[in-house]
Formats: structure tokens, C-alpha cells, sequence
């Protein structure tokens, strides 16, 4: 038996861990929330006998702490954090009994000041080591290995991480959705049980939950006390909340492995996807500040300012002509557009959805001379170029599948479900993943790319590679492809799109630079979407495009001014035939555009809020600058207002002895004498603490329209 490991305390951005143990020696975290200031070894070891519980009537005859990991076998009676079992081999024991652990402190390679606990169950034939980690925002981190330490197949079905929350927290927020209409918020009490996300997508899910969020009754954007937890992988997994009648509260996940499909041979090692947890004690808000800054910290082009994009796609749909689109060119260059990006249906056969998936080579059918001259016009008229790509999806009707049916991902004998008309490639075949890569380097080496749009419109079903479950290999392989083209073009940037928001998650995120949030650019389902999604993402990189008068996807019409202020303050970008615009349409758009290039400084480095507000039909989103000299807010109304008067908006993030001066950017025309478009804040100058605590007065607001404000230090 090793000794008894010393209590240790982990303690960055206003944030504590507290490590402890049991009587046994079992590490088990004691306190995960609010920092606790210095604390000695004395204070520690104080905190950990003042933490022992009692032993109850009719229970186990030992004081029992939950451990690090969750146990089954010590009496844990909710979701074990380990399962699998054995093939051959000596060892007997069906799960680890994890004793006589090692503790080091150290830091790891993002910078979290962290601690790995290990321990050998020789008897099962398992080592652990769970990683927790604590970076400079308080984001805490934490990941679980576990290694074949014994003879024959070690078969995974669960290596789960849990986080230990206060038993306050009685109220749980979870997302779900489906395409265009993604994170979609559902809140309820925290009772006795097992409330669990399973994501069985073979991709992250329109419905996933992103974060899984437990709180103090009420909680609000700006109120109340919030633990959360993000599960950082992109294939199948869970994120759960659990409350035992014994009286542990825990939020936990990881991936979800079917039967068979991680089998570690002796010495082999699995590594967990990272669970990222967030505490807050004044809301949503500072929760999601700990999630943007790691994510600003990790994603590959990390910067402040992201060029405004026109997207061809819902302009011209499938309609190629280089007069067509170098026509659009010219017209997005007149209102301020950086980049330039031609979407589906460039390559070979791909004149609808049907065919050409998996050909990536351009079609000379419709483009003879090949994609050179509309990207020399692209980049002559002082743009960027992107293309649309779809790697690891291939249609039935193309070149590949003809050629190499057996690359195609399946369980059995007969095509799985078809999806968009489109199957998957299978990436674990190495001569499909070779041939693929180098199709794709190929246009990289020789165009002047610097985006890819990179899509992933379906989920995998059915999906099996050499008789296993094929999922994680498949994710994994993606990562790899992703990482590959990276490094042999370190300054290209990617979106993930998948269909829409369907694969956006902080795993993903390290490898690509913006994601798409839906496929719906209605500003109306946009207004709630982005709000949610940037639970998790930095407004920076989710990706928000002004689109034609009526949205494509619901029919809805709106004007001009709440379509692009929905889309301000994230990744700006335009979708829609400009060619046909008159030439005060075109004015009118590029002081949008304008207006978001002097607030773009603003949106990649400063802090995203959302001032609550008493009526439901109006949404604010604002950003604050990292010095707090400045701010921008857009006020949307999602529905009619409950009353004649909207109540009073609150204005948060702002410096409390800051005098600011309010302006009104874009300002709509009204009638001389027409008193109800006024906006009677706009020209005072008010301390920030008096913005924050009084409010100001909103206009009175149409349903379905947004006003701009700018908050400049006075």
C-alpha cells in the first residue's frame, strides 16, 4: 500500500479543486467552485476530515467518499467510469478496484496547472491515470487512460469522466434541436437519477447538447450559481447529470463505444476525450467567458478579425457559370467583402446532389479552363478564395464508388440508408484516406485557396471497418485528415459544417477556425440559435451571414436592417444574389458591412454578453471590449413585446466607474415629429454602474426588428 496521498489544491481564475481522499486513500474531489483563497496543509487536511461523511443504517460499514473515478465495485450506485471486460488471459476481476493510487502535480501541455492520479489493479489487469487540469480562466480539464496491463484483449464499453457539483445546484439546462433549428434550450428540476444525453450520430448531432449545465434555481444569463460540463469529441458520445439517493450530485460524459469497438491489446492505451468543466457565480455569461477563452487559446488561426465572406450558395445554388459568378465577385467587392467562396457544385458531375460526391476534381464540363480564372479574378479584385468541400462523404453515382465500392462505410451486405443521396467514405481504409488526401492537397497546391468550407451532411449508420463499430476510428481518421492538410498549409482556415451546426464541439474546434452554426439564415430562428451556441463558441467563430430578403429555408421575410444586425457581432458574411440588388440596396448593405468592420475589433477579443431582459420577445447580445472602453449591443425583438413600454435594459460588462456616451449606429429614418422610432438614451452619458443597475429606456419595438448601439467611454 503506498501512503496516503498529501490533499491538493488547484486554484487559477477564481476557481478551486480541491483534491482529497478517502479513508482508504481513494483521491476524490472535494470542492470544485468558488476559489478558496491560501490554504496550508493544515487548512487542506482540516478540509478533508471536515468532509468524511457518516456511515448510515442498512449501508456499506465504512465511511464512503465517491472517488476520482466512480467505482461500482466501492458501493458507487449510480453510472460506473469504467466498464469492459476480458478476452484470454490470466486475470480474472471484471473491473478495476482502484487502489494504491500515485499523484503528481505538474502542468500540461495547454498550460493547466494540473495533477494525474494513476493506480494498477494487477489483479483486473488495468492501469488508470485521470488528469485534472486547471488553466489560467479557470476552465477545469479532465481526461482518463486507461492501459492494458495484463495478458490477452482488454474489450472498453465506458471510460467516463465525472465532476462532483454543490448539491444546490437543483435546476438543469441541456440543448437539443434538429437541422435548422440547433440549440434549442429545455430547462428542468435536478432530481434523484440519471438524466443522460446520448449522441449516437457518428458526428457531434444537430441535437447535442453542447454543454450540460446545473444551477441554483432560476438561473440567468447574469444570475445565480452555475456548474457545466463539455464533452470534446466529435463522434459518439454522452453528457449526463446525476443525483444518487446517497446523495452525490455529478456532471460527467465521454464517448460512447459499442461493443467491440476499442479492444486494447496488452500495453495498448485509450485516452478519453477531454470533459471540460466551467463553474460561475453570476450566471451563463461567466461560465461561457472560461469556454471562449480556451477555445481562443487552441483554434489554429487564432485573431480578432475575420474577413467578411460572400457565400455562393444560397445565390446560385448549382448554377455554375464563371460569367455568373465572377459578376457576383464584382458586385461583393463593391460592398466590402474580404473573401470570396464558391460552394457546392464545382467538381466532377456534380450538377445537383445526386452524383460527383467523392470525385474531387473540377469538371471541365463546366469549367474548361478549370477553376484559374475565376480565382485570379477572385484574388485581382482584392479577395481571398474558398471552396466547398465534402471529404468523407461519397455518392453512389461518382467515379470513386464505381471504382472502389468497397470504400464505402457499411455493416453489411446492402447500402446503408441513403442521406442527401450520399453515403460515407470509409477513412480507415488507408488507400481511400491516401487517395483522398492527396486529391485534396492536389487543389490546395496548386489553387490559391485560403479557406475550405468543409461540410458533412449526414449521420453514420450502419458504419463498420474489418467487422468492428467503426465510429471512433472514423472520427479519429477525420482528425488526422484535418491535421495533415494543416500542416502542409499551415495558413489555410476551415469551417466545419455539418449540415449545418452539426459538429461543433471543442474537439473539433482545435483543428478548424469558425463553425457553421445552421444551415438556417433566417435571422428570426438565428437570433435564438446563436445565442445558445455561443454558450460554448466565441462569437468569432461562429459564422452568422446576411441572407436574401426571404430565407430559403422558412419562408419568412424580413428587412435588411434585422438580417445583418443579426449577424454583427460573429463571423460576418453575406448569402444572396447581390447582382440583383439596386444601387441603394447595395448602400444600404455596405454600411453593414462597414458598420461590422468597426466593431470587428471588438468581437475577437472582448467579452460576449447577454444583459437579461424581463420579456422573452427581446434578446440583447452585446460585446465589450477587453479594456472595456467601448461596447457594442443589438437589441432584437423575437416576437411582440408584452407591453406598450419594453422594460428597461440593463447594459452589463461595462466598467462600473466608466462614463459612457451612447450612440445609435444605422439609426432607421422616421417621420419628422414621429416620436415612437425615437430612441431616448442615445446621446446621454451615464457611469457604467448606473447602466448596469437603473438601465435605459428601449424604443418601442416592431416585432421582428433590431437596433444597434454603441457604447463609447465619454
Amino acid at each position: 500500500m503506498t501512503p496516503t496521498p498529501s490533499p491538493v489544491h488547484l486554484s487559477r481564475g477564481g476557481v478551486s479543486v480541491v483534491l482529497g481522499h478517502d479513508d482508504t486513500g481513494i483521491p476524490t474531489v472535494l470542492h470544485w467552485g468558488a476559489a478558496l483563497g491560501d490554504l496550508d496543509e493544515a487548512a487542506l487536511a482540516g478540509l478533508v476530515a471536515a468532509r468524511r461523511p457518516g456511515v448510515s443504517h442498512s449501508a456499506f460499514d465504512a465511511r464512503r467518499l465517491t472517488g476520482l473515478v466512480p467505482d461500482g465495485t466501492r458501493g458507487y450506485s449510480g453510472t460506473p467510469g469504467l466498464g469492459g471486460h476480458r478476452v484470454g488471459g490470466t486475470a480474472t476481476a471484471a473491473a478495476p478496484s482502484l487502489v494504491d493510487w500515485d499523484v503528481r502535480v505538474a502542468d500540461d501541455a495547454d498550460g493547466a496547472r494540473g495533477v494525474t492520479c494513476t493506480s494498477v489493479d494487477a489483479e483486473a489487469g488495468w492501469t488508470v491515470s485521470v488528469e485534472l487540469g486547471l488553466d489560467a480562466s479557470g476552465l477545469l480539464h479532465t481526461a482518463t487512460t486507461v492501459t492494458n496491463s495484463a495478458d490477452g484483449d482488454l474489450h472498453l464499453s465506458a471510460v467516463l469522466c465525472a465532476l462532483p457539483v454543490a448539491a444546490h445546484a437543483t435546476e438543469l439546462l441541456d440543448l437539443t434541436g434538429r437541422w435548422c433549428k440547433e440549440r434549442s434550450p429545455q430547462r428542468h428540476p435536478w432530481v434523484q437519477g440519471t438524466h443522460r444525453r446520448d449522441a449516437r450520430h457518428g458526428r457531434t448531432g444537430h441535437d447535442a447538447t453542447l454543454l450540460l449545465v446545473a444551477g441554483t434555481p432560476g438561473f440567468a444569463f447574469g444570475a445565480g450559481e452555475v456548474w457545466a460540463v463539455h464533452t470534446a469529441w466529435s463522434g459518439n458520445h454522452t453528457t449526463y447529470a446525476e443525483r444518487t439517493p446517497e446523495g452525490d450530485c455529478l456532471l460527467g460524459g465521454g464517448e460512447l463505444l459499442a461493443p467491440g469497438e476499442v479492444v486494447l491489446a496488452p500495453g495498448e492505451a485509450y485516452r478519453s476525450p477531454t470533459l471540460l468543466g466551467s463553474w460561475s457565480p453570476a450566471g451563463l455569461d461567466p461560465l461561457s467567458h472560461r469556454f471562449h477563452a480556451h477555445l481562443r487559446a487552441v483554434t489554429p488561426l487564432a485573431r480578432s478579425e475575420r474577413p467578411v465572406i460572400a457565400n455562393s450558395w444560397e445565390a446560385v445554388y448549382f448554377d455554375h457559370s464563371l460569367e455568373r459568378l465572377t459578376e457576383l465577385v464584382d458586385v461583393a467587392a463593391t460592398v466590402g467583402v474580404e473573401r470570396f467562396v464558391l460552394d457546392d457544385g464545382w467538381f466532377l458531375g456534380r450538377r445537383d446532389d445526386t452524383a460527383g460526391l467523392g470525385d474531387w476534381a473540377v469538371d471541365a464540363a463546366v469549367w474548361p479552363e478549370g477553376l484559374r480564372p475565376l480565382v485570379d479574378h477572385v484574388t485581382a479584385a482584392g479577395l481571398q478564395f474558398g471552396l466547398w468541400v465534402e471529404p468523407e462523404m461519397v455518392n453512389l453515382d461518382s467515379e470513386t464508388a464505381r471504382a472502389h465500392p468497397e470504400r464505402v462505410l457499411r455493416g453489411r451486405a446492402a447500402d446503408p440508408l441513403s442521406w442527401r443521396h450520399q453515403q460515407v467514405l470509409d477513412l480507415q481504409d488507408e488507400e481511400a484516406y491516401a487517395d483522398l488526401r492527396d486529391a485534396l492537397l492536389a487543389l490546395l497546391d496548386v489553387l490559391d485557396v485560403a479557406y475550405l468550407k468543409w461540410d458533412h451532411n449526414r449521420d453514420l449508420t450502419d458504419a463498420t471497418h474489418d467487422g468492428r463499430p467503426a465510429v471512433h476510428g472514423q472520427t479519429l481518421a477525420a482528425y488526422r485528415l484535418l491535421d495533415e492538410l494543416r500542416a502542409a498549409h499551415p495558413g489555410l482556415e476551415i469551417e466545419s459544417c455539418a449540415s449545418g451546426g452539426a459538429r461543433v464541439d471543442a474537439e473539433v474546434l482545435r483543428r478548424t477556425d469558425r463553425i457553421w452554426a445552421s444551415d438556417t439564415i433566417d435571422p428570426l430562428e438565428r437570433q435564438h440559435l446563436q445565442r445558445w451556441t455561443s454558450l460554448l463558441v466565441p462569437p468569432e467563430l461562429i459564422g452568422s451571414h446576411v441572407g436574401g430578403p426571404t430565407a430559403h429555408t422558412t419562408g419568412r421575410t424580413h428587412a435588411l436592417r434585422y438580417r445583418a444586425a443579426t449577424a454583427l457581432l460573429h463571423w460576418f458574411g453575406i448569402e444572396w444574389d447581390m447582382s440583383r440588388l439596386d444601387a441603394a440596396g447595395l448602400a444600404e448593405l455596405a454600411q453593414w458591412v462597414d458598420l461590422h468592420k468597426r466593431v470587428r475589433p471588438l468581437i475577437g477579443s472582448g467579452t460576449l454578453v447577454h444583459p437579461d431582459h424581463p420579456d422573452p420577445g427581446v434578446l440583447v447580445t452585446g460585446v465589450v471590449g477587453a479594456d472595456r472602453s467601448e461596447a457594442c449591443y443589438v437589441v432584437a425583438s423575437v416576437a411582440s413585446p408584452a407591453t406598450q413600454h419594453p422594460a428597461p435594459l440593463r447594459l452589463t460588462g461595462l466598467d462600473p466607474d466608466t462614463t459612457y456616451r451612447l450612440v445609435e449606429e444605422l439609426a432607421p429614418p422616421h417621420a419628422a415629429g414621429d416620436l415612437s422610432e425615437g430612441w431616448s438614451a442615445v446621446g446621454t452619458t451615464l457611469p457604467g454602474r448606473v447602466l448596469a443597475t437603473a438601465g435605459i429606456a428601449l424604443p418601442v419595438l416592431r416585432p421582428e426588428e433590431a437596433r444597434v448601439l454603441r457604447v463609447v467611454a465619454a
